[in-house]
């Protein structure tokens, strides 16, 4: 077990005001493997303030200046990426090969996004006889969840510093020693002192002093929907901008023409991956009802494979809440085609890949998200009734659309109620928006419009 020691505030490790730690637990093998600071709202406060204090300097760096920053921020990120896979496996769980291939590789193809972004994105235009001018909004509060710990990370730092922002960052208690990594890159990236902060801690401790603080501008939240909701309340009290990722509940719609065994095969993957927990998961299946005992079947088998691949869920308490969903989806009348709520290890957080059938739109499984390796099969008679369903739910995050050609997808997929939907198993695209619709969140992320998150608008009139 390593002790950690100081908070990152003003281009240095300091120690932290607050004597509490959080220990960091590898949801492998449930054994304490570091400890962390516990910030509270003193350092909360100390790292406000050095952020506030580098503003006007880094907001007057030229853009091709933060370019470059940026541009060394990801080669140090290319240069530690076993150190990242590897740090991402211990406290998150995840397999090694896909902590290399996801958790360390997104992020580095993001910082590079933003890097070019920086150096070519217009902060000036002309409208008419006015000059507006997109500016940093200032103090960035970035609280950020574990599920994806260094793209979440990147995904909020790197578009706040290429529009000349500074910012403080509250990464989740059960990956902190991402966050860690990640700012020992941007200090040795050079970027100034005071731009970027790290203060670990707890979320109602840390987080919530970071966004009453009334020298942050802007809170850029991901995590649950009833947080988000506290976040958006603390913030419009002050008339503070937020930006809200928030949670999911996706449908995959595999229309009649589909190729039905890939759409299947694809879907349980999507579910799978990072042990279910993803908030743009694909976790409800729809299949024609002329099919569906045949993708019932597809998907169980397919299920099956899983049971060794995916890693552990986060920790205990996230293992309890996927298998009360499980319980409940029994109790409600759901029929289990895979897994289920016992533990197929007797050490670690795990969690069986689980596969329901006989679902109902109304079920609980149907509607709350799950956070876990856990999918839901829905029958539907016509595509009105494949509609209903997929728009059936508070959430609007992302979603699947299968048919036999793009052009017929892309029609249903035009009135689906959700910020990003992959056709015929469209590849993720970095420097595409991303971000939801009704209760899955204000605002987006990611490439150019994740940037103009960061900026506010000033007209010059001549």
């Amino acid at each position: 077990m390593k002790a950690h020691d100081g908070l990152y505030i003003d281009g240095a490790w300091r120690p932290a005001e607050s004597p509490d730690v959080i220990e960091v637990v590898n949801p492998a093998d449930e054994q304490v493997i570091a400890r962390v600071p516990a910030g509270g709202a003193l350092d909360v406060d100390s790292a406000v303030r050095a952020a506030r204090a580098a503003l006007p300097a880094w907001a007057a760096t030229p853009p091709a200046e933060r370019a470059a920053r940026l541009t060394a921020l990801r080669d140090v990120l290319v240069a530690r990426k076993d150190e990242i896979a590897e740090t991402v496996t211990a406290e998150l769980g995840a397999p090694l090969q896909f902590s290399q291939a996801v958790h360390a590789a997104v992020p580095i193809a993001v910082a590079g996004s933003y890097a070019e972004l920086a150096a070519t994105h217009s902060f000036e235009e002309k409208v008419g006889n006015s000059t507006v001018l997109h500016e940093p909004i200032g103090v960035v509060a970035a609280i950020t969840p574990w599920n994806y710990p260094l793209h979440q990370i990147v995904a909020k730092v790197a578009p706040a510093l290429a529009a000349g922002c500074t910012v403080v960052l509250k990464p989740a208690e059960d990956t902190p020693l991402t966050a860690r990594l990640f700012a020992e890159a941007v200090h040795e990236a050079g970027v100034p002192a005071g731009v970027f902060n790290l203060v670990t801690g707890l979320g109602p401790v840390a987080g919530q002093a970071l966004a009453e603080h009334p020298g942050v501008d802007l809170v850029s939240f991901t995590g649950s929907t009833a947080v988000g909701r506290q976040i958006g309340a603390v913030a419009g009290a002050a008339v503070k901008k937020v930006a809200l990722e928030l949670g999911g509940k996706s449908a995959n719609v595999i229309l009649p023409s589909a190729d039905l065994a890939k759409a299947v095969n694809v879907g349980v993957a999507n579910v799978m991956s990072n042990s279910g927990q993803t908030c743009s998961a694909w976790t409800r299946m729809l299949v024609h009802r002329d099919q569906y005992d045949e993708a019932v079947e597809l998907a169980a088998a397919a299920a099956a494979k899983y049971g060794d691949r995916i890693g552990p869920v986060v920790n205990a308490k996230q293992q309890s809440r996927v298998r009360g969903y499980i319980e409940k989806g029994i109790a409600e009348g759901a029929r289990l085609v895979a897994g289920g709520p016992e533990s197929p290890q007797d050490k670690g957080y795990f969690i069986s890949p689980t596969v329901f059938a006989d679902v109902t739109p109304d079920m609980t499984i149907a509607q709350e998200e799950i956070f876990g390796p856990v999918l839901s099969i829905l029958r539907y008679a016509d595509e009105e009734d494949a509609l209903r369903i997929a728009n059936g739910t508070v959430y609007g995050l992302a979603g699947a659309v299968w048919a036999g050609d793009d052009a017929e997808a892309v029609a249903f997929a035009r009135r689906m109620d959700t910020g990003q939907v992959d056709i015929n198993g469209g590849r993720f695209n970095p420097r595409a928006p991303f971000g939801g619709y009704k209760q899955s969140g204000v605002g987006r992320e990611l490439g150019a419009h994740g940037l103009t998150e960061y900026l506010q608008t000033k007209s010059l009139q001549f």
